[in-house]
């Protein structure tokens, strides 16, 4: 029995969702990468796609093909996100996510200061994570240039005629 290339197309596309959501959880596990509030909503898409990929593997072909794209509308958001919080980290403009900016404490007392203070510490988005060391690519950039070849490789997986080659 022959598989349909949509099948494929969305095992590929699960297993890219799912690869970048686990590489995201070991950093922070593992390697005590604490992550921005920015770094929590873009791994929706990922988490989204996941779902997304899971039920065009359980459609018939023609409808999984529909799925499919917007799986790939769902990566390009992801590299939206992802390219929006690059340059928020190399300073090109200004956060646009309030919870990521340092609270102002000046002109409290040391009680008030105390009662201010998240349960759980807060990491400014324009600070990068870098997971290899030495290399100037955040991980930020690291997911911009993931979720572009994923949506693009997908993209093209779809854009293929059977039995024809893409040109």
């Amino acid at each position: 029995m022959r598989v349909a290339r949509e099948k494929w197309i969305a095992l590929g596309g699960f297993a890219a969702c799912a690869g970048a959501a686990i590489v995201a959880q070991l950093s922070e596990r593992l390697l005590g990468l604490v992550p921005c509030a920015f770094c929590l909503i873009e791994r929706k898409p990922y988490y989204a796609g996941m779902a997304i990929a899971l039920i065009a593997l359980v459609m018939p072909k023609r409808p999984a093909r529909l799925v499919l794209w917007l799986l790939v509308c769902v990566l390009a958001v992801a590299a939206g996100l992802s390219c929006v919080h690059a340059g928020v980290e190399l300073h090109l403009w200004p956060d646009p996510l309030p919870e990521c900016t340092v609270p102002d404490l000046s002109g409290m007392t040391m009680a008030q200061r105390i009662a201010a203070m998240p349960a759980r510490p807060v990491k400014p988005c324009e600070y990068p994570d870098y997971l290899i060391p030495g290399v100037p690519v955040s991980m930020t950039q690291m997911a911009l240039l993931y979720a572009l070849a994923v949506c693009g490789t997908l993209a093209i997986s779809l854009s293929r005629k059977t039995g024809r080659h893409f040109r």
